[in-house]
């Protein structure tokens, strides 16, 4: 099968979010060039990493954005079988690094380029593959914005090929990362009550933000997510030097994760309202304390599509599943809804088996995923 090959090819590429993606995507450009395209490249500040995209068929309205992102997670510490950046068949699995999350969509798109380009298309369909959607998504925003300035014509539906077994997604949550750093003072533990602790602190701010989940768990819920309201998790702290020693310095990561009903920002402004507050307390045993928070990458917003929406019934014809249904991970979806898409995700593979050892894409999701863009193509071309 030609996609095999592709997505062989593909997975060599052990591009890491954060690292430059210039060789995954440059072999990117040199396949569509192959075929007679003309692949736009969209890069960083810094011209280390870029995004693509092209279109094939006519410069007209109401065209259909396939997109999907380079990079994978690292494979560090886990127990693989085969090697991760080689493409390995058994059983009917195809494992690899990506071949899930989301190198199998990738090989879909360039596999069925010469279907695109036979079908007569009417209306077109773009390409749009990013970055360092893996730490963040921190491409989709200039991505989506570079399409719209660089088309005359307007496309309507943008489809994120993140892995949903072919299934629609109509619903994603937001998600933000954080680091709060404090900064306190030093001393003997016996001095507690004179010295402020940076690790108390931060064990404060940390059962603040899950009082703050409980309170939004009350507010606001959603059924279609797991668990069904926004959640606040810290999942990184480092402080300390001895048990003896008051830590004058302690740092947390922390993130949020939000159904559609809440706002990202409204947690950190309040977030942000208690640390000042405590600051201000603190100050007047030790004055230089300092409570200090930045973001890790801008917010991501939530996906909430419409059932009603005119992609819903396209995605539901394309992939002949007429079920929809919701992610409590974050995409570009979201990203692509903001800036006037209606929007859908899916693609081929199980997001159970994406970030893990012996990640694997079944050859059955990837035969579901090249008839979605045979089907693709004759709904373009009628």
């Amino acid at each position: 099968m030609q996609v095999i090959d592709v997505l062989s090819k593909l997975v060599a590429f052990p591009v890491l979010g954060g690292q430059s993606n210039l060789s995954i995507i440059r072999f990117i450009e040199a396949l569509l060039q192959d075929k007679g395209l003309q692949p736009v490249l969209v890069f960083n500040e810094q011209g280390h990493k870029a995004s693509l995209h092209v279109r094939i068929g006519p410069a007209a309205d109401g065209g259909v954005i396939l997109s999907g992102h380079t990079d994978v997670v690292p494979t560090d510490g886990q127990a693989w079988d085969t090697d991760p950046f080689t493409l390995c068949e058994r059983d009917g699995k195809l494992y690899a690094r990506g071949s899930c999350d989301m190198k199998g969509f990738l090989a879909c798109c360039l596999a069925s380029v010469e279907t695109f380009q036979c079908a007569g298309l009417k209306r077109p369909v773009y390409f749009a593959f990013s970055y360092d959607e893996e730490i963040g998504c921190l491409a989709g925003p200039a991505l989506v914005q570079a399409i719209k300035a660089f088309y005359t014509e307007k496309p309507r539906y943008a489809i994120i090929g993140e892995p949903s077994r072919m299934q629609p997604i109509v619903g994603q949550k937001g998600i933000c990362v954080l680091e709060t750093t404090v900064h306190g003072s030093a001393g003997h533990s016996s001095r507690i009550r004179q010295e402020v602790s940076a690790i108390h602190v931060a064990a404060n701010l940390i059962q603040w933000l899950e009082q703050k989940m409980e309170a939004l768990a009350v507010r606001h819920t959603d059924n279609r997510f797991q668990p069904n309201h926004t959640s606040l998790h810290s999942g990184i702290i480092r402080g300390g030097i001895a048990p003896n020693v008051i830590a004058d310095r302690c740092s947390f990561h922390w993130d949020v994760r939000n159904i559609p009903a809440d706002r990202i920002e409204d947690v950190i402004a309040d977030f942000e309202a208690y640390a000042r507050q405590l600051e201000q307390q603190l100050r007047q045993r030790f004055s230089s304390t300092r409570i200090e928070t930045v973001q890790h990458h801008p917010p991501v917003p939530p996906l909430d599509t419409a059932e009603d929406q005119s992609v819903v019934s396209l995605a539901k014809r394309l992939s002949g599943i007429h079920t929809t249904g919701t992610v409590a991970y974050a995409a570009e979806a979201g990203q692509f809804a903001e800036g006037g898409f209606e929007t859908v995700i899916c693609g081929p593979g199980d997001i159970a088996q994406a970030h893990r050892a012996n990640e694997f894409i079944a050859i059955e999701q990837l035969e579901q995923g090249m008839a979605f863009m045979q089907k693709l193509a004759e709904e373009l071309a009628a």
